[in-house]
This record gives structure tokens, sequence and C-alpha cells, in this order.
């Protein structure tokens, strides 16, 4: 699928168009029978590989994708792990709002009941989970991008750009929680059923004992109504977010700014998105919790016992995790990609024969 996907990348409108126009530059006037002789061969070598030096592969080829999906790993493993005693909270206020009242009272009570440690249960399926989960978001979300686009064409690309990132990142996460389900349904079970197991190993056969297979799927498709819409506000509005800032909010163009600067752009566009995220997806993700810690529920069944009031409690706690999670899985996923000096395209702008088109040009 990747060699199939990065041979249409070839002419993809995402490819950063600059760059051609900075190989065309440099590569000066070819030398031909009829044509004045071009710049010596040294020069245009020397330029050539300078310009070459600046991305380690092309945009849209197998070895673009494959270093998305290792900075998937890096962003959401990493973060998700970090976070897990306000997730361990969070979890708890969801399905026993009765004896955590809130998320301070839930630190406390939690601290006092089972110390320091107690706030890192769940850790191992959260990082295993989460990190195959960000491998299939953001590896296949580029897969999705460059093959959708192709099939729009340039124009429609840029008119349809906001719909072509839900469906590229929609279509990711159908793969991501398929990935993530075990481990998901593992974690809830050791946050939130005190006595029930302390760490995966524990966890995993006890659940394939009671319930098989099933136990760790059961819980994909609320995962789907969860982390789709989320997943779909998230790289959707971090995209059209970024491309907002740098029109209206950054004072020059992003072509100025320092890779720090750009970094920092990252992070306030991913931290908007975070917050938009958390508030569409936290009813399923209050459903997925109470669904994973009981036997024999049904999402359905789950939905009405909580009512409309009982699926927005831990929306603060919520707000707080996934705003900083999603601007540090942006700002991480954007480092992997200046470390690995991979491509990294402008914000997208109306292509020459659309404006023609609209009348937009002298």
């Amino acid at each position: 699928m990747f060699s199939s996907v990065a041979h249409l990348a070839r002419a993809n409108p995402f490819n950063a168009p600059h760059l051609q126009l900075v190989y065309d530059g440099l590569a000066g006037p070819c030398s031909s029978p009829s044509g004045p002789p071009g710049p010596p061969r040294r020069s245009r070598n020397l330029a050539a590989a300078a310009v070459e030096e600046q991305y380690s592969c092309d945009y849209g080829s197998g070895r673009f994708f494959i270093l998305c999906g290792l900075g998937g790993i890096i962003s959401c493993g990493t973060t998700h792990t970090a976070l897990v005693p306000l997730d361990l909270v969070k979890c708890r206020m969801q399905v026993d709002p009765q004896k955590y009242k809130g998320i301070f009272n839930g630190f406390s009570v939690t601290l006092k009941e089972d110390g320091v440690r107690g706030l890192a249960k769940g850790w191992a399926p959260t990082f295993i989970g989460y990190s195959m989960q960000g491998l299939c978001k953001f590896g296949f979300y580029e897969v999705f991008k460059v093959l959708y686009s192709n099939m729009l064409g340039e124009e429609n690309t840029y008119l349809w750009r906001t719909s072509l990132y839900l469906a590229a990142s929609a279509s990711a996460e159908f793969f991501a929680d398929i990935a993530l389900a075990p481990m998901e349904a593992a974690k809830v079970r050791i946050q939130t059923q005190p006595g029930y197991a302390n760490t995966l190993r524990d966890a995993a056969p006890k659940m394939y004992k009671e319930e098989g297979l099933n136990a760790f799927y059961k819980g994909v498709a609320p995962l789907w109504m969860r982390q789709i819409p989320y997943t779909m506000m998230k790289f959707a509005c971090f995209e059209r977010t970024v491309e907002a800032l740098y029109k209206f909010v950054v004072p020059k163009p992003r072509s100025e700014c320092s890779k720090a600067e750009q970094l920092v752009v990252t992070f306030v566009a991913g931290y908007i998105a975070g917050v938009f995220c958390a508030i569409v997806s936290h009813p399923a993700d209050s459903v997925v919790s109470v669904l994973n810690k009981e036997k024999g529920s049904s999402a359905s069944q789950v939905l009405q016992r909580l009512g409309f009031k009982g699926v927005w409690k831990g929306l603060f706690a919520r707000i707080i995790m996934i705003g900083t999670l999603t601007a540090l899985q942006w700002f991480i996923y954007d480092s992997v990609k200046v470390y690995f000096r991979l491509p990294r395209p402008p914000p997208p702008e109306m292509p020459e024969s659309l404006k023609k088109k609209l009348g937009l040009t002298q």
C-alpha cells in the first residue's frame, strides 16, 4: 500500500510545490544543441546537493510514511503514559461519581487508598495500546491524505481541504482503534475495579478466561464512537487553526519563521484543537469507561443508565488532559519530522489555475 501511495504522491498537491520551484531555480537553463549553455556542472551539482540535504526523503515516499508512523508511536505512547494519573482519576469519576466527586477529591481518595504508586496503575497497557494507536493514527493519516488528495485533484483538494482532513483522519482512526481496543479494555479494568488486577500480566489472562476475546474487543464500537469524532476534530481543527494562525496572528510568513517558532505555532494550534476534541468525544468516553468495567452490558444500556447529565461527568478533567495531550502530541510529532528532516509542507494556498477561473489574477 505504501509503495502505491508513494507513487501517487509524486503528483500530489500537498507535495510542497515551493520545493519544485527551488529545484527549477537552482537547475538553471539546460544545455542543449539549440539553447544557451547552462552554468558549470560543478555549481549545478553543489546546488542540487544543497537542496537534497534539506530533506531526508520525498513527501509521500515509503520512508516518509514509516517515519510518520514512528512519530505517532513516540507522540501518543509517551504523552498518554505521562498522563496516566489524571486518566486514572478521570475514569474513576466516570464509573463511581459518588466516591470520586471531583478531580481534586479523586486524587485525594486515590492517594489515601493506594498511595503514590496507585496513580501509575494501568501504565503498561496505556503505553502499548496508545503507541499502536499512534502508529496507525498518524501514519495512516498521511497515507489517506495523499490518497484522497490524488483522487480529488489539485483544485478540489484546496476547495475541499477540510473534508479531506476529516475523511483521512476518520479512515486512519478506524484502524487505530482496532489496534488500541485490547489494551484500552485491560487498562480500564486495572484502573476502575479494585482488587481485579494490578498489572497487565495479571489482567489479560483473567479477562480472556472470563469472557474470551470478546473481553478485549467488546469496546471497539464505543471506541469508534469516541475516537473517530475526536480524531476528525483533532486533525481538521489543527490543520485549519495552523492555517488561521499564520494568516491572522503570526506577523510573518511561515517560510520566514524559525523551526522553534513554527513548533510554538504547532503547540498552540494543538491545544486549541484538543479542547474541542475533549468536548466532542466525552460522552462516548464515559460509555467506554463504564462498559469496560462491567460484564454483560451493552453500550446502549450504559448510555441509557447514565443519562444526559451522567455522560458529562469528568469533562473538566478531560479538557485539561486532552488539551495538554493533543498539544504535546502535535509538538512531538512535528519535532520528530524536524529531527528526521521530513518534508513539512506549508499551509495550502489556492492553485494558480483556480485563481484564474475565479478571476483573482490580473
